[in-house]
């Protein structure tokens, strides 16, 4: 254990690059985040990555930027694309490979952090192009004949090329480089990075069923500090597993999921135009494929796979720029889900909400102003007098009541301030008009955002 230790503490130091607009001002992974970087993980059977140097933006002079997952054998793969009518080249290349190929013998996943490559015109498309198909070659010998079968990501400042030729003289050391140790992936999980102040990789074991000797495992990584909010995937996001799944169920597993966890997160209220979660299936523990979402495979799947992404979503929100909230809006008993879940998204995205949580200002109001505004629900859904509002503490103790029945309470502010004090929250909001509920998760608005925000390009 000590020698894990080490070298998560080292790794931590690692990351002291000088950036000028984000907290800590060293670099170094906070104390209070270093908890969240795994120093061990079981990854999926049949999948190397590699996390390789190329200095994307000049000012990154030795951390890797450049990330390759690879299985080792054709597997499934699908993903979900943003919803931005300007979709990045990679975006673009990436759906067009999927679509062609019917989810079906995908190789290999690469991701180039600091330049998004988006709104680039031709040669935007021709680089994306170029950076999968020198991937392409590195599986030489093995064409199926059905053309390219790499996804491909980049992520970073929007309207400037990628230094392209750089990228491609890369590709082969981090073919050369792939690995399935712990320290590969998370430095993979490292090079998928931007304004991120640590890298968020997670891995698990599940079973089956139908198989219920065999132990899958699955892992994931993402990125995203900034322009997050959902609108079909959110940021990037890659996973893997060794479980068999055909690829027009992992599609609806997938698209399920990302629907109940990376779309079900805000940070600013800006929809990129790089948002791709991808997930790659092998099949390499074996067992019987899955090739029904509704089976009993396949429920248990959405179970995993749904809470899986729902838990590294989270890490998305705790690295929230300049963000000192963590907080969980649940919106109870609702007429609707897809009402619950748009009335969640409207709290989660309310600046006057988002800066009163870093004031630590029991501002309720702000939270109902939310709720009323809430375009294209149903009429029954918010009935004012219905309506409750709580803060629940992350301490156990029992919910701050702030609104019961459409009547305010007579809040203790003390204690209001005392809850808002702690990092995590949970506002609960019960409309009191249905049986279903949705969730959100966000943080707050502080100074450090704007500051991040406002030199990003330099």
């Amino acid at each position: 254990m000590a020698s894990k230790s080490s070298s998560l503490i080292h790794f931590a130091r690692s990351w002291a690059q000088v950036r000028h607009y984000s907290a800590p001002l060293d670099g170094l992974v906070s104390l209070a985040k270093q908890k969240y970087i795994p120093t061990s993980g079981t990854y999926p059977k049949g999948f190397l990555v590699s996390g390789t140097h190329v200095g994307v933006k000049p000012t990154n002079t030795r951390f890797p930027d450049l990330a390759l997952i690879v299985s080792e054998t054709p597997c499934s793969g699908v993903a979900v694309f943003t919803t931005n009518k300007f979709q990045a080249a990679p975006v673009v290349v990436s759906k067009e490979m999927l679509q062609r190929r019917g989810g079906s013998g995908v190789r290999a996943i690469v991701v180039n952090s600091g330049c998004a490559n988006a709104i680039t015109g031709k040669k935007g498309m021709d680089d994306a192009k170029s950076m999968a198909g020198k991937v392409d070659e590195c599986f030489e010998g093995q064409d199926d004949g059905k053309g390219g079968s790499t996804v491909v990501m980049s992520t970073g400042v929007i309207g400037q090329p990628l230094p392209i030729k750089k990228i491609l003289n890369k590709i082969p050391t981090a073919h050369s480089t792939l690995s399935s140790t712990h320290t590969a992936w998370l430095t993979t999980a490292r090079a998928i990075c931007t304004t991120d102040t640590f890298p968020k990789l997670l891995s698990r074991t599940f079973t089956l069923p139908s198989s219920p000797s065999t132990t899958y495992s699955l892992a994931g990584m993402t990125k995203g500090a900034g322009m997050i909010h959902p609108n079909m995937a959110t940021l990037l996001g890659i996973l893997c597993t060794d479980a068999p799944i055909a690829p027009p169920t992992l599609h609806t597993l997938l698209t399920h999921a990302a629907d109940r966890s990376f779309n079900t997160i805000s940070i600013d209220g800006d929809t990129s135009t790089n948002d791709t979660v991808a997930i790659l299936a092998n099949g390499a523990a074996g067992g019987n494929p899955i090739t029904d979402p509704h089976s009993a495979d396949g429920k248990a799947m959405q179970e995993t796979l749904t809470t899986f992404a729902a838990d590294l979503a989270k890490l998305v929100v705790r690295d929230g720029e300049g963000a000192t909230k963590f907080v969980h809006v649940r919106v109870t008993n609702a007429a609707l889900y897809t009402d619950a879940k748009k009335i969640a998204a409207s709290i989660a995205k309310s600046p006057l909400v988002k800066t009163a949580l870093y004031g630590k200002d029991a501002n309720w109001g702000r939270i109902l102003c939310a709720v009323g505004y809430t375009p294209e629900i149903s009429p029954r859904t918010v009935i004012p007098e219905k309506t409750s509002v709580s803060f629940v503490p992350t301490d156990g103790s029992p919910e701050l009541k702030l609104l019961v029945n459409g009547e305010p309470e007579r809040v203790d502010e003390a204690r209001a301030a005392k809850i808002l004090e702690a990092e995590d929250l949970e506002i609960l909001v019960d409309l009191g008009s249905g049986r279903d509920e949705a969730s959100y998760w966000f943080c707050d608005f502080s100074h450090e955002y704007v500051t991040i925000n406002g030199d990003y390009r330099t």
